[in-house]
């Protein structure tokens, strides 16, 4: 992992990662969005060749994320999960076991159905939406049901639509890199599973964009 990016908000410092994570510096607090755990092993099931190395790769950065940060919270802004119980979610409760000491949090995300009772046993506190001093915490935006009516005098941290932002080189080719959005009222994390599409962002000059390219984090 390259050193990460300082992005200040409001007076917060918020380390911005090539992992695809953010480190809220103030508050110990590690964030990210749409790991989507188990969703190799949920193509495996459906006689989907998809290698399980994609998972570890994907879980051995977020105990990068951990070591280089040393969080007392996590933050999961939705889609912690892809699927139902599989394989790959019982090495989850493993490794949660070992970090049972960091404070687990997770927004709920479309992909978030296990029982409830699943979440519980892994000591993972479960949130339709979470406020933390100024912030707010949604997986999506337009799932109005899971935005309190706090929502105008706190700044949104969404996830869900895997962001990415094209750019362009000097012989008109072009690629989209996944990205962190921040607009002036909300922000939207990328997505910290590799094994995911992105979506095309549209931007205005009062947002501001970090592309994350060749593993390393770029103010656009």
């Amino acid at each position: 992992m390259h050193q990460p990016i300082l992005h200040v908000l409001n007076g917060q410092h918020l380390w911005l990662t090539s992992n695809r994570s953010l480190y809220w510096q103030d508050e110990k607090t590690l964030i990210l969005s749409d790991l989507h755990f188990g969703k190799t092993g949920h193509f495996r099931k459906n006689a989907i060749a998809v290698p399980q190395s994609v998972y570890k790769e994907d879980f051995q950065r977020l105990i990068n994320d951990i070591s280089f940060h040393k969080p007392q919270k996590i933050i999961v802004v939705g889609d912690l999960f892809h699927s139902h119980v599989n394989q790959e979610m019982d090495l989850f409760l493993k490794w949660r076991n070992d970090f049972i000491h960091i404070e687990f949090h997770l927004v709920k995300g479309n992909h978030d159905i296990l029982k409830d009772e699943w979440y519980k046993a892994a000591n993972i506190h479960l949130h339709d939406a979470l406020i933390i001093n100024q912030f707010q915490f949604v997986h999506d935006l337009n799932n109005s049901n899971k935005i309190t009516e706090t929502q105008n005098t706190n700044y949104l941290f969404s996830g869900h639509i895997h962001p990415g932002i094209q750019l362009k080189g000097i012989a008109k080719q072009s690629l989209r890199f996944p990205c962190f959005y921040f607009g002036p009222t909300y922000a939207i994390l990328p997505a910290f599973s590799r094994f995911t599409g992105l979506s095309p962002l549209k931007t205005t000059k009062k947002d501001i964009v970090y592309a994350i390219v060749n593993e390393s984090v770029i103010k656009l």
